[in-house]
Protein backbone atom coordinates (compact mmCIF):
# COMPACT_ATOMS: atom_id res chain seq x y z
CA UNK A 1 0.00 0.00 0.00
CA UNK A 2 2.83 2.68 0.30
CA UNK A 3 4.08 2.11 -2.65
CA UNK A 4 0.29 2.11 -4.29
CA UNK A 5 0.36 5.68 -2.12
CA UNK A 6 3.52 7.30 -3.37
CA UNK A 7 3.07 6.57 -7.13
CA UNK A 8 -1.00 8.05 -6.60
CA UNK A 9 0.79 10.98 -4.85
CA UNK A 10 3.69 11.32 -7.58
CA UNK A 11 0.69 11.21 -10.23
CA UNK A 12 -1.54 13.70 -8.21
CA UNK A 13 0.99 16.26 -7.78
CA UNK A 14 3.05 16.23 -11.74
CA UNK A 15 -0.71 16.91 -13.18
CA UNK A 16 -2.00 18.86 -10.43
CA UNK A 17 -4.88 16.98 -9.68
CA UNK A 18 -6.10 18.31 -6.26
CA UNK A 19 -6.21 21.61 -4.74
CA UNK A 20 -7.38 22.47 -1.23
CA UNK A 21 -10.58 22.19 -0.47
CA UNK A 22 -12.08 19.69 -2.88
CA UNK A 23 -14.34 17.45 -2.71
CA UNK A 24 -13.69 14.28 -4.99
CA UNK A 25 -15.92 11.78 -5.65
CA UNK A 26 -14.81 7.98 -6.84
CA UNK A 27 -16.62 5.58 -9.31
CA UNK A 28 -16.59 2.23 -7.47
CA UNK A 29 -17.17 -0.26 -9.73
CA UNK A 30 -16.23 -2.79 -7.21
CA UNK A 31 -13.28 -4.13 -9.13
CA UNK A 32 -9.84 -4.03 -8.16
CA UNK A 33 -8.66 -1.03 -9.87
CA UNK A 34 -11.37 1.39 -8.24
CA UNK A 35 -11.34 -0.11 -4.83
CA UNK A 36 -7.39 0.31 -4.56
CA UNK A 37 -8.29 4.06 -5.76
CA UNK A 38 -10.76 4.66 -3.08
CA UNK A 39 -8.30 3.01 -0.36
CA UNK A 40 -5.82 4.89 -1.58
CA UNK A 41 -7.61 8.18 -1.69
CA UNK A 42 -9.42 7.67 1.73
CA UNK A 43 -5.29 7.46 3.28
CA UNK A 44 -3.96 10.58 1.47
CA UNK A 45 -6.74 12.64 2.45
CA UNK A 46 -5.12 12.43 5.82
CA UNK A 47 -2.10 13.67 5.30
CA UNK A 48 -1.59 15.17 1.77
CA UNK A 49 -0.78 19.27 2.23
CA UNK A 50 -3.72 20.01 0.48
CA UNK A 51 -6.93 18.98 2.28
CA UNK A 52 -9.78 17.15 0.74
CA UNK A 53 -12.76 14.71 0.92
CA UNK A 54 -13.67 11.23 -0.31
CA UNK A 55 -16.95 9.93 -1.28
CA UNK A 56 -17.88 6.87 -3.18
CA UNK A 57 -20.41 6.03 -6.14
CA UNK A 58 -21.36 3.47 -7.92
CA UNK A 59 -23.44 3.12 -10.84
CA UNK A 60 -25.66 -0.49 -10.24
CA UNK A 61 -26.46 -1.28 -13.52
CA UNK A 62 -29.32 -3.98 -12.83
CA UNK A 63 -27.44 -6.77 -13.68
CA UNK A 64 -29.04 -9.73 -12.00
CA UNK A 65 -25.96 -11.84 -9.30
CA UNK A 66 -24.10 -7.92 -9.06
CA UNK A 67 -23.98 -7.56 -5.50
CA UNK A 68 -22.18 -4.02 -4.12
CA UNK A 69 -22.80 -4.69 -0.59
CA UNK A 70 -19.44 -5.53 -0.22
CA UNK A 71 -18.21 -2.67 -1.02
CA UNK A 72 -20.59 -0.28 0.90
CA UNK A 73 -18.86 -2.21 4.11
CA UNK A 74 -15.86 -1.21 2.53
CA UNK A 75 -16.52 2.28 2.59
CA UNK A 76 -17.65 1.94 6.43
CA UNK A 77 -14.49 0.40 7.12
CA UNK A 78 -12.28 3.31 5.58
CA UNK A 79 -14.79 6.01 6.59
CA UNK A 80 -16.03 6.92 3.66
CA UNK A 81 -19.30 7.96 2.62
CA UNK A 82 -21.18 5.38 -0.02
CA UNK A 83 -24.56 6.19 -2.47
CA UNK A 84 -25.31 3.26 -5.10
CA UNK A 85 -26.92 4.60 -7.67
CA UNK A 86 -29.70 2.34 -9.24
CA UNK A 87 -30.38 2.02 -12.83
CA UNK A 88 -31.84 0.29 -15.51
CA UNK A 89 -29.18 0.39 -18.15
CA UNK A 90 -28.71 -3.53 -18.59
CA UNK A 91 -32.09 -3.83 -19.42
CA UNK A 92 -31.77 -1.41 -21.96
CA UNK A 93 -28.67 -2.16 -23.27
CA UNK A 94 -29.35 -5.97 -23.62
CA UNK A 95 -33.46 -6.52 -23.51
CA UNK A 96 -34.35 -3.55 -25.36
CA UNK A 97 -31.70 -2.50 -27.51
CA UNK A 98 -30.23 -6.09 -28.15
CA UNK A 99 -27.05 -4.34 -28.83
CA UNK A 100 -24.18 -7.02 -30.67
CA UNK A 101 -21.60 -4.64 -29.37
CA UNK A 102 -22.43 -3.14 -26.08
CA UNK A 103 -19.30 -1.95 -24.42
CA UNK A 104 -19.53 1.71 -25.70
CA UNK A 105 -22.97 2.70 -25.13
CA UNK A 106 -22.71 1.08 -22.22
CA UNK A 107 -20.15 3.34 -21.02
CA UNK A 108 -21.55 6.45 -22.34
CA UNK A 109 -24.76 5.59 -20.05
CA UNK A 110 -22.53 4.69 -17.20
CA UNK A 111 -20.85 8.04 -17.60
CA UNK A 112 -24.08 9.71 -17.84
CA UNK A 113 -25.48 8.19 -14.76
CA UNK A 114 -22.71 9.40 -13.08
CA UNK A 115 -22.44 12.51 -13.83
CA UNK A 116 -26.16 13.53 -12.79
CA UNK A 117 -25.56 11.45 -9.80
CA UNK A 118 -22.68 13.88 -9.23
CA UNK A 119 -24.25 17.03 -10.21
CA UNK A 120 -27.42 16.12 -7.86
CA UNK A 121 -24.89 16.04 -5.00
CA UNK A 122 -22.78 19.32 -5.97
CA UNK A 123 -19.89 17.45 -6.83
CA UNK A 124 -17.67 18.39 -9.68
CA UNK A 125 -14.48 16.26 -9.23
CA UNK A 126 -14.67 12.94 -9.90
CA UNK A 127 -11.36 10.10 -9.81
CA UNK A 128 -11.79 7.48 -11.95
CA UNK A 129 -9.51 4.15 -11.92
CA UNK A 130 -7.94 4.34 -14.88
CA UNK A 131 -3.90 2.87 -15.17
CA UNK A 132 -0.91 1.97 -16.58
CA UNK A 133 -1.77 -0.80 -18.46
CA UNK A 134 -5.44 0.57 -19.23
CA UNK A 135 -3.55 3.84 -20.35
CA UNK A 136 -0.93 1.75 -23.17
CA UNK A 137 -3.79 0.24 -24.35
CA UNK A 138 -6.01 2.77 -25.19
CA UNK A 139 -3.33 4.24 -27.23
CA UNK A 140 -3.02 0.82 -28.88
CA UNK A 141 -6.53 0.54 -29.29
CA UNK A 142 -6.78 4.71 -30.77
CA UNK A 143 -4.24 3.52 -33.15
CA UNK A 144 -5.37 0.50 -34.47
CA UNK A 145 -9.65 1.61 -34.44
CA UNK A 146 -9.70 5.33 -34.68
CA UNK A 147 -6.05 5.51 -37.15
CA UNK A 148 -4.76 8.47 -34.33
CA UNK A 149 -2.51 8.84 -31.40
CA UNK A 150 -4.62 9.67 -28.47
CA UNK A 151 -5.12 8.63 -25.47
CA UNK A 152 -7.49 9.72 -21.93
CA UNK A 153 -5.83 12.18 -20.44
CA UNK A 154 -4.71 12.33 -16.69
CA UNK A 155 -6.84 15.50 -15.90
CA UNK A 156 -10.04 16.38 -17.92
CA UNK A 157 -12.55 19.08 -17.51
CA UNK A 158 -15.57 18.91 -18.99
CA UNK A 159 -17.25 22.22 -19.61
CA UNK A 160 -21.01 21.62 -20.40
CA UNK A 161 -20.82 19.40 -16.78
CA UNK A 162 -17.95 21.83 -14.88
CA UNK A 163 -17.17 18.11 -14.29
CA UNK A 164 -13.33 17.63 -13.92
CA UNK A 165 -12.02 13.96 -13.98
CA UNK A 166 -9.10 12.90 -12.82
CA UNK A 167 -6.94 9.53 -12.98
CA UNK A 168 -4.70 9.25 -9.95
CA UNK A 169 -3.83 5.74 -10.46
CA UNK A 170 -1.86 6.22 -13.99
CA UNK A 171 1.75 5.21 -12.36
CA UNK A 172 0.14 2.26 -10.72
CA UNK A 173 0.73 -1.22 -12.84
CA UNK A 174 -2.50 -3.85 -12.57
CA UNK A 175 0.03 -6.29 -11.37
CA UNK A 176 0.96 -3.87 -8.84
CA UNK A 177 -2.82 -2.93 -7.99
CA UNK A 178 -3.42 -6.81 -8.26
CA UNK A 179 -1.10 -7.88 -5.96
CA UNK A 180 -1.45 -4.90 -3.41
CA UNK A 181 -5.52 -5.89 -3.86
CA UNK A 182 -5.15 -9.69 -2.72
CA UNK A 183 -2.56 -8.81 0.12
CA UNK A 184 -5.39 -6.14 1.89
CA UNK A 185 -7.91 -8.80 0.89
CA UNK A 186 -9.88 -6.08 -0.79
CA UNK A 187 -13.45 -6.73 -1.52
CA UNK A 188 -13.23 -7.34 -5.44
CA UNK A 189 -16.96 -8.13 -6.51
CA UNK A 190 -17.15 -10.42 -9.58
CA UNK A 191 -18.59 -9.01 -13.03
CA UNK A 192 -21.49 -10.63 -13.87
CA UNK A 193 -21.60 -8.69 -17.30
CA UNK A 194 -21.97 -11.67 -19.95
CA UNK A 195 -19.15 -9.55 -22.34
CA UNK A 196 -16.97 -9.39 -19.29
CA UNK A 197 -13.43 -10.70 -21.05
CA UNK A 198 -14.77 -10.53 -24.52
CA UNK A 199 -14.03 -6.83 -26.02
CA UNK A 200 -11.22 -4.97 -27.92
CA UNK A 201 -9.45 -4.03 -24.79
CA UNK A 202 -9.09 -7.51 -24.34
CA UNK A 203 -7.79 -8.40 -27.16
CA UNK A 204 -5.81 -5.49 -27.17
CA UNK A 205 -4.34 -6.53 -23.72
CA UNK A 206 -3.57 -9.70 -25.36
CA UNK A 207 -1.75 -8.44 -27.94
CA UNK A 208 0.36 -6.68 -25.82
CA UNK A 209 1.53 -9.03 -23.44
CA UNK A 210 2.48 -11.19 -26.45
CA UNK A 211 4.65 -8.33 -27.78
CA UNK A 212 5.87 -8.25 -24.16
CA UNK A 213 7.89 -11.83 -24.79
CA UNK A 214 10.09 -10.01 -27.79
CA UNK A 215 9.92 -6.51 -26.61
CA UNK A 216 9.69 -6.65 -22.15
CA UNK A 217 9.64 -2.64 -22.15
CA UNK A 218 6.89 -1.96 -24.74
CA UNK A 219 4.33 -0.75 -22.27
CA UNK A 220 6.99 1.31 -20.82
CA UNK A 221 7.87 3.15 -24.21
CA UNK A 222 4.11 3.73 -25.18
CA UNK A 223 3.90 5.52 -21.95
CA UNK A 224 6.76 7.58 -21.84
CA UNK A 225 6.66 8.71 -25.06
CA UNK A 226 2.72 10.01 -24.37
CA UNK A 227 4.81 11.99 -21.46
CA UNK A 228 7.36 13.22 -23.72
CA UNK A 229 5.35 14.11 -26.85
CA UNK A 230 2.89 14.74 -25.66
CA UNK A 231 -0.13 13.94 -26.10
CA UNK A 232 -2.69 16.96 -25.45
CA UNK A 233 -2.43 17.04 -21.30
CA UNK A 234 -0.25 14.59 -20.77
CA UNK A 235 3.17 16.99 -20.55
CA UNK A 236 4.45 16.29 -16.91
CA UNK A 237 4.26 20.06 -15.44
CA UNK A 238 8.00 19.32 -13.19
CA UNK A 239 10.45 18.04 -15.83
CA UNK A 240 13.12 17.56 -13.78
CA UNK A 241 11.56 14.18 -12.03
CA UNK A 242 13.29 11.33 -13.77
CA UNK A 243 10.83 8.59 -14.44
CA UNK A 244 9.29 6.20 -12.17
CA UNK A 245 10.02 2.71 -12.21
CA UNK A 246 6.53 0.89 -12.93
CA UNK A 247 6.82 -2.26 -11.52
CA UNK A 248 4.69 -5.40 -12.60
CA UNK A 249 4.16 -6.45 -9.03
Amino acid sequence: MKKILSYTRRCIEDYNMIQEGDRIAVGVSGGKDSLMLLAALARLQKFYPQKFTVEALSVDMGIAGMDLSPVAKFCEELDVPYHNIETEINHIIFDVRKEKNPCSLCAKMRRGALHDALLERGIHKVALGHHYDDAVETFFMSLFYEGRLSCFQPVTYLDRSEITQIRPLLYCSEGMIRGAAQRLQVPVVHNPCPVDGHTKRQEVKDLVDSLRVDYPNIKEYVFRSMQRLPLPHWEVQNRERRPLPIDEE
